[in-house]
């Protein structure tokens, strides 16, 4: 490939994931060069990742990036130019003759505006403008967490949907976050989740650093699940006008995500595909027409439109089911439960492990999963009783290309269809984390409105038993995430 001679960049260096992916598909760019801490800490401390997006608009496969990383091997030159000096803060196109790239245009763009006239072609932004500032609008509070979606909170749900200003917190972006973790989950956006208890808010939402990633949370701090989330879009799909136009072309979640979508799909005959954790995945799915809609437990949800995960997308696709609907976010969620089960479903992660104990752990949790005698045995906790159906380490082909994408987690289904899964995740920047999963259906209305925590915890102490995570790590105090 020859030189590239045309650079797009948000202005002020500022553009989410989401709106990287939105403008890559627009321009009909080569790719795009993402650089971000994600939803980890920044700062000079903190996590940092250089990350290369497709002409599609997604995250780079495992072939390309292998390509990359072996022709790194082989360079022998590379050309700078220290004259290149380049005003980010205006907006315009700049050009420059360098030797190697002439003429060498940089353009700086609005970062938002592109991502909004998207979302525009997406939704009901008059069904929208009458829900968070008609007569009877409800009163909404969205934490960008000092991340990129901060002007897009403002100039999109704000200025152009009419929300009120002082319902919109942290949204300058900085480069540390303020000093804290920008994962919009019920830990690091404990500001949130404490301020929605107040009952002043009917629905509140927190995003991540880059922009991809969502929380969702009702009146009185009412929490929605991701994996519950993309279960009651998919269930109400139909509120968004882009669907009535494209249809549904299917579903998917990530394998360690809670069956609620599963449920849905049943229910309303749509194909439902099971993936590794990796958007690329989805993305794959997506470029073959063979999905719309798709979801992570880790706080991701999107569809078609891009490929990447959007936060401020799902927050939208939530607004207009409120807008359909009429309903409170709690009343939309005990409607969804009655109508289709409820998966309780928690998520622990054990940080900064010991990377040798973590591996050692899940050594011997292999071994003990794949005895042939394992299958079959019945575990006890409580007043509950499981027996153990299938016992594997995740593995996936992929229908487009055929890719087999193996050791994806190890999965223990029990026969009422409860999961016990444990993944090892070295991302981030100290020591292994392990991921504990727990899924689990229950359609008796009488228990349908449990806490999550209390329901699960035989399930809990059955992974803790059958792992012995605790003695072989030394770790006992997971971060709860959800």
């Amino acid at each position: 490939m020859g030189p590239i001679g045309h650079l797009v960049i948000g202005q002020d260096g500022i553009m989410s994931t989401p709106a990287v992916s939105c403008v890559i598909r627009k321009l009909k760019a080569v790719g795009g060069i993402i650089l971000t801490a994600s939803h980890n800490p920044g700062g000079p401390n903190g996590d940092f990742g250089i990350k290369y997006n497709i002409a599609s608009g997604g995250p780079a496969p495992e072939g390309i990036t292998d390509k990359i990383f072996q022709i790194s091997k082989s360079i022998t030159e590379y050309h700078i130019c220290p004259d290149l000096k380049v005003d980010i803060s205006k907006i315009g196109k700049q050009t420059f003759n360098v030797d190697t790239f002439k003429p060498m245009t940089v353009e700086i763009v609005d970062s938002v505006e592109a991502y909004a006239e998207m979302l525009r072609g997406i939704f009901d932004f008059h069904a929208l403008k009458g829900l968070v500032s008609g007569s009877n609008h409800i009163k909404v509070r969205l934490d960008a967490m000092h991340g990129v979606v901060g002007p897009y909170v403002k100039k999109i749900v704000c200025e152009e949907l009419g929300a009120a200003a002082d319902g919109a917190f942290n949204c300058v972006p900085k480069e540390d976050f303020g000093g804290h973790h920008p994962d919009p989950n019920l830990t690091y956006a404990s500001d949130l989740v404490n301020a929605m208890k107040g009952g002043e808010y009917d629905l509140g939402a927190a995003f991540d650093g880059d922009g991809d990633r969502n929380m969702v949370l009702g009146k009185h701090g009412f929490f929605v699940n991701p994996s519950d989330s993309v279960a009651v879009i998919a269930a109400n799909i139909t509120c968004i006008p882009y669907f009535q136009k494209t249809g549904v072309k299917g579903l998917a979640r990530s394998m360690p995500t809670s069956g609620a979508l599963d449920n849905v799909a049943k229910a309303l005959k749509m194909n439902l595909y099971e993936t590794p954790t990796g958007w690329k995945f989805f993305g794959n799915l997506m470029d073959a027409g063979k999905l719309s809609l798709c979801g992570e437990e880790s706080f991701g949800t999107g569809s078609d439109h891009i490929r990447e995960k959007d936060g401020l997308w799902a927050v939208l696709a939530w607004m207009s089911i409120l807008a359909h609907r009429k309903q409170s976010v709690e009343e939309i969620m005990k409607d969804h439960w009655n109508k289709f089960g409820r998966n309780f479903f928690t998520r622990y992660d054990y940080e900064e492990v010991d990377s040798d104990k973590a591996n050692t752990m899940i050594k011997e949790l292999e071994a003990k999963m794949f005895d042939k005698s394992f299958v079959g045995q019945k575990f006890s906790s409580g007043d509950k009783s499981y027996e153990v159906a299938v016992s594997d380490n995740f593995a996936y082909t992929d229908p487009v290309d055929g890719s087999v994408s193996k050791n994806q987690g190890l999965r223990i289904v029990f026969s009422d269809g409860s999961r016990i899964i444990f993944r090892l995740s070295g991302t981030g920047s100290a020591g292994a984390t392990v991921r504990l999963y727990i899924d689990s259906y229950e359609k008796d209305p009488a228990k349908i409105y449990g806490d999550a925590q209390v329901m699960l915890k035989p399930l809990v102490e059955i992974a803790l038993k059958i792992s012995g995570l605790h003695e072989k790590t030394g770790r006992t105090g997971p971060t709860v995430i959800t």
